[in-house]
């Protein structure tokens, strides 16, 4: 910005609100959320939570009935899409089939001098890394690839943002890793704010510098992907990100008297709470015949998982899961001991828990 001191924040949401039916809940309500310049967020959650329409909100798609879109320190809410400067990578790619590669992206160069536009188009498709296919039709790329293609296209008009609407479900699982660690970098490479809307959690958590978790169009918790992995803020956080077994306990401080036995909690508490604990976060102990109780831990199945083992244990009417390497090897109906590795964390419950 020529002039004037740069914003603090890249893209900042305020308050965005969308109802599409009186009589039914919003689809989108309240939700704010900042971006930093060369950042990747990921918008998180089941179907029909609301994270779709907060993207098309943001690409001028879908008009808020509140809340505002600030963009490099300017209101867009009220821009048409063309105007906001704002590309959409699309789940299905939306390239022309009957365009080679290499004229997909002249045509979306459009409003440059007809002179310079193969030349740029040539620039996007080694950026992206695909100069030797640009006389290549889009049905005779890999998935991909078509999808670096479609990267490229909207590359092409120059964004201040990118949105990713689910854009690598349509590949299978080996290209769809690949092909977003492709993608990560390529727009690291271009120093692109990019915003990316997906219901797959080791997408998210792989991708994404930050991540919000969306749920009945609220947001519910942001952070990076290791605070809101590691510390949750609410029961659907930490069941929805990955597995969790949830403990209800009493506590005292930094510590809590649950069935597990007294267990360290994080962050301080008193009174009834609701604790996360990760599979992997637990062990399992081997009791001794002399040790064991009819009511003791008992492990029901064993689950080979090729990187590790999941154990899934009865215990006090509920069942535990535990994720362990090979050095622990137990089989169905062991009795054992459960034993936490890190503290329980404090989830929020409206009206129940009294966090520190």
């Amino acid at each position: 910005m020529n002039h004037r001191e740069r914003p603090i924040h890249h893209l900042d949401i305020q308050s965005l609100t969308k109802r599409f039916d009186p009589s039914s809940p919003p689809a989108v309500q309240d939700v704010s959320f900042h971006l930093r310049t060369g950042e990747i967020l990921g918008l998180l959650g089941p179907s029909g939570c609301g994270k779709t329409t907060t993207l098309r909100m943001i690409a001028g798609f879908t008009r808020p009935d509140g809340g505002e879109i600030f963009l490099e320190g300017t209101s867009v809410a009220s821009l048409p899409p063309e105007r906001r400067r704002i590309g959409f990578v699309f789940q299905d790619y939306a390239l022309f089939p009957n365009r080679t590669v290499l004229d997909n992206l002249v045509f979306a160069l459009h409003r440059k001098k007809r002179a310079i536009r193969k030349g740029k188009a040539r620039d996007l498709l080694a950026l992206v890394g695909l100069s030797r296919e640009e006389g290549r039709f889009p049905h005779e790329l890999s998935g991909g690839q078509q999808q670096r293609v479609a990267l490229a296209r909207t590359l092409a008009a120059e964004p201040e943002l990118i949105l990713l609407d689910e854009p690598f479900s349509n590949l299978d699982a080996a290209l769809r890793e690949s092909t977003r660690a492709e993608v990560r970098s390529l727009l690291k490479c271009a120093e692109m704010s990019a915003i990316l809307v997906t219901h797959d959690q080791e997408e998210a958590l792989s991708f994404c510098d930050t991540l919000g978790v969306m749920n009945a169009g609220t947001l519910e918790q942001r952070g990076t992907p290791e605070e809101v992995y590691l510390t949750p803020r609410t029961p659907f956080v930490a069941q929805f990100l990955g597995r969790a077994n949830l403990l209800r306990g009493t506590a005292r401080g930094t510590t809590a008297r649950t069935d597990l036995g007294d267990i360290a909690i994080h962050p301080a508490a008193e009174g009834s709470v609701l604790l996360s604990l990760r599979p992997e976060h637990l062990t399992l102990q081997p009791l001794a015949a002399a040790r064991s109780r009819s009511d003791s831990p008992r492990i029901t199945s064993r689950e080979f998982r090729g990187h590790d083992l999941t154990y899934r244990v009865a215990f006090m009417n509920q069942e535990f899961l535990v994720h362990t390497d090979y050095t622990c090897d137990l089989p169905p109906g062991s009795a054992v001991a459960l034993v936490p590795r890190r503290p329980g964390v404090v989830l929020q419950e409206p009206g129940l828990c009294r966090r520190g």
